[in-house]
């Protein structure tokens, strides 16, 4: 998974072949295949780089989902968010834009990214959840509104137009998408 990650974010999903990933690996292309197609390879490495494993259905029931549910107020809610996805988005950029690029032109793989894009914005509603159920969230919006709102504002896509396109820092995107989430999705924060 490391040597595709690797090669993945460096050329691209069309220059990665599974005999490159193979020989990187140190294992034959039949080990490789048997972890599934490249597609698979590919999504699999995203969601390894972002969240530590490949795979799992349910934030909540990973380390960082433990620590979502532990925030005590608001504020401590939107700081741990955006430093969570700032953390994300640092770590599967590269893959993130080999998997967007490519799906264009695969349709597999375009599938696929659908699914994790839909998979990953059914995580942000259990987040959303938690704090909906404990009164932080806006009430005068519907929920599925912010669900998407916060998707979009959480968004690899937003980080990497950001901090790649438009040049920002990436401290100054986590301040910025801390401020988005206080002001979107969060009731007006009190002093905690």
């Amino acid at each position: 998974m490391a040597a595709a990650a690797e090669l993945f974010a460096v050329g691209g999903y069309a220059r990665t072949t599974v005999a490159k990933i193979a020989a990187a690996a140190g294992v034959s292309a039949e080990t490789v295949q048997g972890q599934g197609s490249k597609a698979e390879l590919l999504i699999a490495a995203v969601e390894q780089a972002a969240v530590g494993v490949s795979g799992e259905e349910n934030i909540l029931n990973l380390e960082i989902g433990r620590r979502y549910r532990a925030v005590a107020s608001p504020a401590e809610a939107a700081e741990f968010l955006a430093a969570a996805q700032t953390e994300m988005h640092e770590r599967s950029a590269g893959l993130a834009l080999a998997l967007s690029s490519a799906a264009n032109d695969d349709p597999e793989l375009d599938r696929r990214y659908t699914a994790l894009v839909a998979s990953i914005t059914g995580q942000d509603r259990r987040v959303l959840e938690i704090y909906r159920d404990r009164g932080w969230l806006r009430d005068h919006i519907p929920f599925d509104e912010l669900v998407e709102t916060a998707a979009v504002l959480n968004s690899i896509e937003t980080f990497v137009r950001i901090t790649r396109h438009d040049g920002w820092p990436v401290d100054r995107y986590r301040a910025w998408l801390r401020r988005m989430l206080t002001e979107v999705i969060f009731l007006p924060l009190q002093q905690d």
